[in-house]
């Protein structure tokens, strides 16, 4: 009787604990699209809140398509998501790029400085985010710290225009997303075996064909978790293409914020939010089945 009492309280428990994460999904996800999709079905009206209710006055659902059809047939706004995804794609390469042998380098060094060159990593976490993209605007503007050292070095005679271009956007975007690359990297090549790297390059294989060979597909799950930890909040970004790039700049994140607060356009700017959480979530789902199908046949 007493194990059936322990069994039926663990299980009580492992319950409890599979439920808490489905709710914070529900509450904190769910509940939050359905109210987005709710608002995108409804037309703007100048009121108090900005758009028709879903029941009329007679009863009768009323709901209209009407800002998803704007969407689909106006180019700005396929122009602005293909935008967005060009700037997070490459500010997502170059992520992978500088943030693989910063965490293989880590990953590799002696367990002494290991943690201390973890703290270098996560630290800028410690300032305030739109500090360190205020830094960046007296780094990068015509008088900054960038164009006074070129020009004290004789590389230039005239400031660069750096500030308010996609290259500033671009280099904001990979400075501030960088440290979610590298923890995932790093967590996937600290357990990494060794042994492995020893036995092809006993068996004859180059420091090269071992990395690709070996330390690559052993790394690809990190890989694809730091791509998405960086895209996926980059594909969004607000705050970045607003202060560095200028008015001009039109990301999906400022049209996202122009719509609901500048042109109050609230079903518009619903429809805008759908379609990019559709963009990041379609992707993710068609590579967690790829994965699944892949282990499965490795199995």
């Amino acid at each position: 009787m007493a194990a059936s009492g322990g069994t039926s309280k663990d299980q009580t428990w492992r319950r409890v604990t599979i439920a808490i994460p489905y709710l914070w999904l529900l509450v904190f996800f769910l509940l939050p699209f359905a109210i987005i999709l709710k608002i995108s079905l409804a037309d703007p009206v100048i009121a108090q809140p900005p758009f028709t209710p879903t029941i009329d006055e007679h009863g009768d659902l009323a709901v209209s398509a009407d800002s998803f059809t704007f969407l689909l047939t106006d180019k700005l706004y396929a122009i602005t998501y293909i935008r967005s995804m060009l700037m997070a794609g490459a500010a997502t390469l170059l992520c992978l790029a500088l943030g693989f042998p910063m965490a293989y380098g880590i990953a590799r060094a002696v367990p002494s400085t290991r943690g201390l060159l973890l703290l270098l990593v996560v630290l800028p976490f410690w300032i305030s985010f739109l500090l360190r993209v205020y830094a960046w605007m007296g780094l990068l503007n015509n008088y900054g710290v960038i164009n006074n050292v070129l020009m004290w070095l004789g590389w230039i005679e005239q400031p660069v225009q750096f500030m308010y271009t996609d290259f500033a956007i671009f280099i904001g975007l990979a400075y501030s997303y960088l440290p979610f690359m590298i923890l995932p990297l790093y967590a996937t090549l600290e357990r990494m075996d060794l042994d492995l790297l020893e036995a092809a390059q006993d068996l004859g294989a180059s420091r090269t064909r071992a990395f690709w060979d070996i330390t690559w597909p052993l790394a690809r799950t990190g890989v694809i978790a730091g791509c998405l930890l960086v895209f996926i909040p980059a594909m969004g970004e607000y705050v970045i293409p607003y202060l560095l790039g200028g008015s001009e700049s039109l990301l999906i994140g400022r049209v996202l914020f122009d719509e609901f607060f500048v042109n109050r356009d609230w079903p518009l700017a619903s429809a805008v939010a759908i379609v990019l959480l559709l963009l990041l979530v379609v992707p993710i789902v068609l590579l967690q089945r790829y994965q699944a199908r892949s282990q499965e046949s490795a199995a």
